[in-house]
């Protein structure tokens, strides 16, 4: 089983990209993230016609999250982290699919910190953790995925020095991820690759792209459930250089049955 992350960075206008790596790697399942798009004006039959169910919440201009799957069904059993009913944004989706359960995130970027968008960063954050918490007292098959906005440690970043004070990389924001993982949680792709540089997003200022100066932020939690399945993993990262291409490239895990 294929399980894939996508930051689409706007998926109406990446539509043609979306669909050629939709044809070209056949992920079972795909999470994408930052829609940009309400929920009416998602493109559904385009998605179907690619052979894909898909259940998506949008927002409009910002956030949105959507998970696509060609492994059977999707049944959707939330679409909001619990914790803050007055928090509208479109960042979580959790659903089960083939027996699992995967929750697709687009957690906050924070960004300047500090300030009330680090603060909404931090405490959306405390919310993920309970709430996967409470996951892995099912002793469940669970993967959360998707965009995190945060490098876990100076190897995922470029020239570390140069983000010390970003929300991203920040020692709350780092200490954050440490005490998710904690709970029991694998992280995937460094388990796959404990030493080795991964980048999975390069801004598209100064030619970021081209001299890989990259960050790791999209990230795979698994459960011990389901991390003595996994077999590969690893970025598409030629898709980051195609033309009108999200500044993210799609991250990707592969299980055994």
């Amino acid at each position: 089983m294929k399980i894939a992350t996508y930051n689409v960075n706007g998926v109406n206008s990446r539509l043609p990209v979306l669909l050629r790596w939709l044809a070209e790697t056949a992920p079972d399942v795909a999470c994408l993230q930052e829609l940009k798009a309400p929920q009416e004006k998602f493109p559904e039959q385009a998605i179907r016609d690619a052979g894909y169910d898909v259940c998506w919440h949008g927002q409009k201009s910002w956030n949105g999250v959507a998970m696509l799957s060609k492994a059977g069904p999707i049944k959707e059993v939330r679409r909001a982290l619990p914790g803050d009913p007055e928090d509208v944004n479109s960042r979580y989706l959790e659903a089960e699919v083939n027996g699992m359960l995967i929750g697709c995130l687009y957690l906050p970027n924070g960004n300047p910190a500090p300030g009330p968008k680090f603060d909404y960063k931090l405490s959306w954050f405390k919310r993920l953790t309970d709430h996967a918490a409470a996951l892995l007292a099912q002793q469940i098959p669970v993967v959360l995925t998707g965009d995190y906005n945060v490098m876990p440690a100076e190897l995922d970043v470029y020239k570390p020095e140069r983000w010390v004070d970003d929300a991203l990389f920040r020692p709350e924001t780092r200490a954050a991820f440490h005490q998710l993982v904690a709970q029991g949680w694998t992280d995937a792709i460094r388990t796959l690759y404990p030493d080795q540089k991964i980048y999975t997003f390069w801004d598209y200022f100064r030619n970021a792209y081209g001299r890989d100066a990259g960050l790791r932020i999209d990230h795979f939690l698994l459960s011990p459930q389901v991390a003595p399945r996994l077999t590969a993993g690893g970025v598409d990262r030629h898709v980051r250089g195609w033309e009108k291409s999200s500044d993210h490239a799609p991250v990707w895990i592969e299980l055994k049955k």
